[in-house]
This record gives C-alpha cells, structure tokens and sequence, in this order.
C-alpha cells in the first residue's frame, strides 16, 4: 500500500547494503548523521549537498529523511546557531524532524557506486579499483577506491569528450595532448579527484576523468604524460543521486522517494 511508513533503521539498513560504511575513507563523516532510527519515514528526498535550495525543497515536500552525498556536518561542531549557513541548514532540518544520511565516499567507492557508473558511462572493460581493500576491511578486490578500465578500441580524446557532451555539457581538458590523441586506459575518480594524478599513471592510465583538479594538479598531470577531462564536480557525482532515489524507490514502493528538483551547480559558464 502506497504510503505505508518504514523504519528509519530499515532505509539505513538498504544505504549501508548499497554502499557499504566500510568503504568510505577514514576522514569521512558517513552513515546516519541525525534522526531517530526508530522513527516512520514515508517521504525521502536524496540530493548532491544539503543547501539553501535542498533544506526548503525538503521541508516543502515533507520529507522525513534527506540522503545527501556531501555530509552535514562534515567536521565536529561546537554549536548550531542559524547565524551560519550550516547551522542554519542544520537547525531548520531538525526543526521539521528531518533525519539526515550521507553515503558520501562509501558510496563513490560502491560496487555500483559513483565511480563503477562513471566507467560504464565511458564505456570501459575490465574495471577495477585504482586502489584495492578499501580500509583493509574486505577480501573483496573488485571494491576500492576510483576505477581504472579499457577504451577497446581506443578513442580519441574528441570522440570521449562528444560521448559526455549530452550528460556532462561543461567539460575542460589539460592541454599536454591534442584533441585527436587517442587513449586506451582510462582512471576515473569523482568529485575532487586531482590528488589521484601519481595514483592514475601507477596503474597505467593514460587518461584520468574526473570532476576537479587544481591548477598545480594539472601540471603534474601534464608533467607525467598523463591527459586529464574535468568535467564538474556538480556533474560528475549529482546524476548518482538520481539513481539513488531510484533503487530506493524499487526496494521501498510504499515510500515517497524523489531525488532534488530544485538542486543545481554552484558553479556556471558565463557566455
């Protein structure tokens, strides 16, 4: 029946199936970050970061739980006072009973997370981790962080960067490698991924996509011969919140479950 609640504890239970806590990086703040896991939850709304935009859709749409990729709070706090845009954030969740979860990292590094998406986006066979065991924590070696997978036959720069144009519209390249060079072996590391440039050509990529890079990032990249696609950090992990709100949908037909309508990029393109 339409609208029957469900435990907050069984949705946690269904996130940490999909994404496994175990996954996520040791600096992370992930799993339940407020709620009660005995509360009924019949609306859930999931979104790329808790904002301005997402605090009012959610408490428009009476959303009981919001499942956020970025965390909040992401760092210890001392207080929440609503003189700051994250305890402001918070206050007004927790005001309306609103619970939060965060996958976060967890859920990049899933077996069917961000990442795992991201190369089968591209078209990539025989996908692994860049790095293996996440944690240590797991015998499983088709778990860890990033992905690193084969273009057959190889492509050119220009014919991947048209294959991402309809998803990803705002896309920049380093500029080591001219646009008909042809790769094989790509990396892929959302969100924030320049730190993996050294990680990427450990494995022999000679291609790294990810969402950002720093302009020092870049020239490592350039310095070891390794072309890198940025293509947002917004478009490379918010298109995963969409299939989250997805798969919790199938497994929970009698909850409410939609991703953000209102969420956009923070960063544009000035024509």
């Amino acid at each position: 029946m339409r609208n029957r609640p469900i435990s907050l504890a069984s949705l946690v239970a269904k996130l940490e199936s999909i994404a496994p806590l175990f996954l996520a990086e040791s600096w992370d703040n992930v799993g339940l970050l407020a709620g009660d896991p005995q509360a009924n939850i019949q609306r859930v709304m999931t979104c790329l970061t808790i904002s301005p935009e997402t605090v009012g859709e959610a408490i428009e749409g009476q959303a009981q739980l919001v499942v956020t990729h970025h965390p909040l709070p992401f760092k210890p706090i001392q207080r929440i006072v609503t003189s700051n845009a994250a305890g402001n954030s918070l206050w007004s969740l927790l005001r309306a009973g609103i619970a939060i979860y965060s996958p976060h990292t967890a859920w990049d590094n899933a077996a069917e997370g961000i990442n795992a998406r991201l190369a089968e986006l591209l078209g990539l066979v025989d996908i692994h981790p860049i790095r293996k065991s996440v944690g240590g924590e797991t015998a499983d070696q088709t778990l860890g962080v990033g992905r690193v997978g084969c273009l057959k036959p190889s492509q050119s720069i220009t014919k991947i960067v048209a294959s991402l144009r309809t998803k990803m519209p705002s896309i920049r390249a380093t500029s080591n490698h001219p646009p008909q060079h042809r790769v094989e072996r790509v990396a892929v590391v959302c969100g924030s991924g320049g730190s993996f440039v050294d990680a990427a050509r450990q494995v022999n990529a000679n291609l790294l996509l990810t969402g950002e890079a720093t302009y020092h990032q870049c020239l490592e990249a350039q310095s070891l011969g390794l072309a890198m696609l940025m293509i947002g950090h917004f478009d490379s992990e918010r298109f995963s919140m969409d299939l989250l709100a997805e798969s919790l949908g199938v497994e929970f037909p009698s909850l409410v479950v939609w991703a953000s309508h209102n969420e956009r990029d923070s960063v544009i393109e000035i024509e």
